[in-house]
C-alpha cells in the first residue's frame, strides 16, 4: 500500500515536471521580446534533449545492472566485441541532434546582431559606478545611479533593514525610458573600465569596453519596467549599479521626451521652458 502511493506520487510529480520547469524563477524568463522569447525556446529544446539523452542512458545502465547482476550468476566477458552498427548509431544521432539545434541557434544569434532598421538609438556608456543614457539625435543625455533608499541602506552600520527598501539594490534614480514596439538600437561603450550592460527580459547582454563601440538592440513588445545588472566584475562597487528599463506606451514617450529637451534647454542656457517632470514610471513585472 505504501509502495503505492509513493508510486503515484511520484507519477503526479513527473507529470507535473514540465509545468513547473516553465514556471520556476530558477527558469530563464520568456521575457518581453521576440529575440528573449526565442531564445527561451530554444534553452527549453535543448533541456528537453538533454533529458531524453539522460534518461536513454540511465535506463540501459539501470537495465544492465539489473539484468547482469552477480547475485544471477551473471559472469562478465572478457571478450572484447565489435559493432559497426551500433557505432554508427551512435555516431549519426548525435550528429542529427547537434545540426537540429545548432541551425535555428545560428539563426537567432544572426537576428539579435542584426541592428538595421532601427527606430531609436541610444548611446550607454559604463562608468565606475553608474550608467550615462544620451539619446542620438534627440538632445537628451542623463546619468543613472543607483536609488538614494538603496544607496543608504547598503552602506556599512546604517541601521537600514534592507528588507525595507522597496526594490533593494534595483532601482535607480534616472532609469531609461523607451517606447513599446519600437527597435531601440543601442550603442554601448565603456568610460573607465569593462562593464557588462544585462537585461534579461530583453536578452541583451554586451560588454563597454573602453576605446570599443558593441552594439545591440532590443524591442520590447509589452509596457512595464525591466531590471537588470552589471554583468561584468568592475570593481568595489560592481554589484550597486543596477538598470531599470521604463517601456511605456509612444504617446507617453514623446511627452517625456519633450520634457527632457525643454529642461535640457534651460540647462544650457536656452529659451525659457517648464522644468522637467520625473522620469515616467509605469507598473509591471518583467
Amino acid at each position: 500500500m505504501f509502495n503505492r502511493k509513493v508510486a503515484t506520487v511520484l507519477a503526479g510529480l513527473a507529470f507535473a515536471a514540465p509545468a513547473l520547469a516553465y514556471e520556476s524563477t530558477y527558469n530563464l524568463p520568456v521575457g518581453a521580446t521576440d529575440i528573449s522569447a526565442r531564445v527561451y525556446g530554444l534553452h527549453m529544446m535543448m533541456f528537453w534533449v538533454c533529458v531524453a539523452i539522460a534518461a536513454v542512458v540511465f535506463a540501459a545502465m539501470i537495465y544492465s545492472i539489473w539484468k547482469f547482476r552477480k547475485s544471477t550468476g551473471a559472469v562478465a566477458d572478457r571478450t572484447l566485441t565489435h559493432s559497426t552498427n551500433v557505432e554508427v548509431v551512435w555516431t549519426v544521432i548525435p550528429v542529427i541532434i547537434l545540426v537540429a539545434t545548432a541551425i535555428p541557434a545560428a539563426r537567432t544569434l544572426i537576428a539579435m546582431d542584426d541592428t538595421r532598421n532601427s527606430e531609436l538609438t541610444i548611446k550607454v556608456v559604463g562608468y565606475q559606478w553608474k550608467w550615462q543614457y544620451e539619446y542620438l539625435g534627440k538632445g537628451v543625455s542623463f546619468y543613472s545611479t543607483l536609488a538614494t533608499e538603496s544607496n543608504l541602506a547598503r552602506q556599512l552600520n546604517s541601521g537600514i533593514d534592507p528588507r525595507t527598501v522597496k526594490d533593494y539594490l534595483l532601482d535607480v534614480d534616472h532609469p531609461l525610458v523607451v517606447p513599446v514596439d519600437t527597435k531601440v538600437r543601442l550603442l554601448l561603450t565603456g568610460n573607465d573600465v569593462i562593464h557588462s550592460w544585462w537585461v534579461p527580459d530583453f536578452a541583451v547582454k554586451k560588454d563597454t569596453i573602453p576605446g570599443f563601440i558593441n552594439e545591440a538592440w532590443f524591442k520590447a513588445n509589452r509596457v512595464g519596467r525591466f531590471t537588470g545588472q552589471c554583468a561584468e566584475l568592475c570593481g568595489r562597487d560592481h554589484g550597486f549599479m543596477p538598470i531599470v528599463v521604463n517601456v511605456v506606451p509612444k504617446a507617453e514617450f514623446a511627452t517625456w521626451l519633450a520634457t527632457q529637451q525643454a529642461a535640457a534647454k534651460v540647462a544650457a542656457g536656452g529659451a525659457d521652458a517648464p522644468a522637467a517632470a520625473p522620469a515616467a514610471t509605469t507598473t509591471g513585472t518583467p
